[in-house]
Parts: structure tokens; sequence; C-alpha cells
């Protein structure tokens, strides 16, 4: 199990450091991306070791959830663009009113 939550921290790790380096909307999104499947596969391995079936039904919860959050992410990029004409998340706090 050790390698398995390893390669989640790695992962994790990789994605909370591109959401919090990058100046992109897109990339920012994928990094949130990254943290949730690092911490699906850490569910799943957690489950894989105790044998407990609760785990992998939390990963299908998280990953509908993601599925959510990506529609509605894609949304809110696409209007952004087409008012702002850039994905840079500092412009995002102009669309108020």
């Amino acid at each position: 199990m050790n390698p398995y939550l390893v390669l989640s921290l790695l992962l994790f790790l990789v994605g909370t450091t591109g959401f919090i380096v990058k100046k992109n909307v897109l990339a920012m999104f994928l990094c949130v991306e990254l943290m949730l499947n690092a911490a699906n596969l850490a569910f799943v391995a957690f489950a894989r070791d105790l044998g407990h079936l609760q785990g992998q039904i939390f990963v299908f919860l998280v990953m509908v959830v993601a599925a959510a959050e990506a529609a509605v992410g894609l949304a809110i990029m696409i209007v952004l663009y087409r008012r702002r004409q850039t994905l840079n998340p500092d412009d995002a706090d102009t669309m108020k009113g």
C-alpha cells in the first residue's frame, strides 16, 4: 500500500503546487482535477488494503462531484473568455454585477 500512498501524495503535491503557481484558469482547473484523482487513489488504496467497499463507493461519489465541477468550471471559463478575452484569474473579479 505504501507505493500507492506515496504516488497519491506526489500527485497531490504537484496539483497543489500547480494551483498556487499557475496564472491560467484552465491550468488551475486541471490541477484541481489532479488533486481529486490523488485523493481517489488514496481512497482506493485504503479500501483495497482494508478489504472494505466503502472507500470505492466514496471514490464513485467524488468522481460524480468532479464531473459536475468540470461542467460548471468549464462554463465559467467560457463566460470569462467571452467577456474578457483572457483566462487570467485576476480578471475574474471584474465579472461582478
